[in-house]
């Protein structure tokens, strides 16, 4: 009866949604399933974001503003802090963060404690959905024993569970929640219907579904590592082109002219973002249970890890060319963001250039039009509040680590002593004899 209570609730837009988690992923879920005509509620543990979104304040950038103004006036969707708040849903999502520990293993911490939290309140004849990015076996072998044991409920019986991986590309201006394809497992098929139905009443898109929990969870593993590997890949050619006098970018330009065969990856200072960067480590991780070792994926993970460094290097070379030691020179790093165009840093490789540089005795500081200041070590780090032309030339070197579209180049490239460009900004600027590109 579970099955076809919870269908009838969908179809009739009765059905009441929660939403563990209210960051990139959770809030423009929330938002998606309340425009969609689902009352939502979303539950986080920063009281700051409980009364931002209670107040109609938006702070994702992929969320529009007044959509969320507009929901909360209405009473389609509201926050709070209080758990005990589950026993009022019927469907509840989990996107909390999945980051890594000190030692590079997976920290389920959010996971579990939310897992804890929802099997307190949990009522029979509700669906569980986990979409945090998490090694193969979570939902099943972590969340399943703790909302049977918390709750008293049988999995498959009493409530549905299953997994459904995030698909978030920040700063994307075609594929965004709404319209981004979804791929759904669960344990047992009737779980697997309601819960592809629940998804595919609220987005625009198609709803895939797979056999099982884990498949899914190795679905989305591969997704992010399949781009790990292959940056690894383009950023190892980076470093050999450099040695032998070849244009990396231009060898790229000239390979995606194939028509077929060929995807377009570029290097960089590295991976940033909640996805790439941890994904190989979380089944890097999984694997050594089965006594196996992802040789090819732990390559590309060195490699990439390495390009910070890497990069530093290829600036002190910079210096050096004008009798200038990396120690005690003034750098100017623009963009700590880990992509173009957003506010997001986390894991953001320019973050470990800043460290590098500081350990190196370098003077460094950073300018970002979409990061003021970030938070690192505890400590929180002020930027530069805009860049001139007589700030530029005050620096002996910039680096350009994030390509931001509001940064304007023509100008650094005037007035900078010497760019280290490692995203290609300055491609079509001439002349370029202050400009090395990685």
């Amino acid at each position: 009866m579970i099955k076809e209570s919870l269908l009838a609730k969908i179809e009739s837009r009765s059905i009441r949604v929660g939403v563990i988690g209210l960051g990139y992923v959770g809030l423009p879920l929330a938002v998606e399933k309340a425009k969609a005509g689902f009352t939502t509620i979303g539950f986080d543990v920063q009281s700051q974001k409980v009364d931002m979104v209670n107040r109609g304040v938006n702070y994702i950038s992929d969320v529009v503003g007044e959509e969320l103004a507009t929901l909360v006036k209405g009473g389609m969707l509201s926050a709070t802090s209080d758990f005990s708040f589950i026993k009022d849903v019927d469907f509840i999502a989990i996107c909390v963060p999945t980051p890594l520990d000190a030692h590079q293993q997976p920290d389920i911490t959010y996971v579990r404690n939310s897992a804890i939290e929802v099997s307190k309140y949990l009522k029979p004849g509700s669906a569980v959905v986990l979409e945090s990015t998490t090694y193969p076996g979570t939902t099943e072998e972590l969340l399943k024993p703790i909302l049977e044991e918390g709750s008293g409920l049988k999995c498959g019986e009493d409530f549905y569970l299953g997994y459904s991986p995030e698909r978030v590309d920040p700063g994307n201006l075609i594929y965004k929640t709404k319209n981004t394809p979804k791929v759904v497992g669960a344990v047992g098929s009737d779980a697997a219907e309601v819960i592809a139905a629940m998804y595919a009443a609220v987005l625009e898109s198609d709803v895939h579904v797979v056999s099982s929990p884990a498949v899914a969870e190795m679905e989305k593993i591969l997704e992010n590592t399949y781009r790990n590997i292959n940056i690894g890949l383009v950023n190892e050619l980076a470093i050999l082109c450099n040695k032998m006098g070849v244009s990396i970018w231009e060898v790229i330009d000239a390979a995606k002219t194939k028509p077929y065969g060929f995807q377009a990856f570029y290097p960089g200072p590295g991976l940033g973002g909640h996805c790439i960067p941890l994904d190989p480590y979380y089944l890097s991780w999984k694997a050594r249970e089965y006594g196996f070792h992802t040789s090819m994926i732990e390559s590309s993970m060195i490699i990439n890890d390495g390009m910070p460094a890497y990069c530093v290097e290829r600036a002190s070379r910079i210096l050096n060319r004008r009798q200038k030691p990396l120690n005690g020179s003034k750098i100017l790093v623009l963009g700590v963001a880990y992509k173009q165009d957003i506010e997001d840093y986390r894991e953001s490789p320019a973050l470990a250039v800043l460290d590098i540089l500081k350990e190196s005795g370098a003077k460094a500081d950073f300018y970002d039009p979409y990061v003021p200041e970030y938070k690192r070590h505890g400590k929180v780090v002020k930027g530069l509040a805009q860049i001139t032309g007589e700030i530029v030339a005050d620096y002996d070197l910039v680096m350009i680590t994030t390509a931001h579209t509001k940064v304007d180049y023509h100008m650094v490239q005037r007035y900078a002593a010497s760019v280290f460009d490692t995203k290609n900004v300055m491609k079509d600027m001439y002349p370029r004899g202050n400009v090395e590109v990685l």
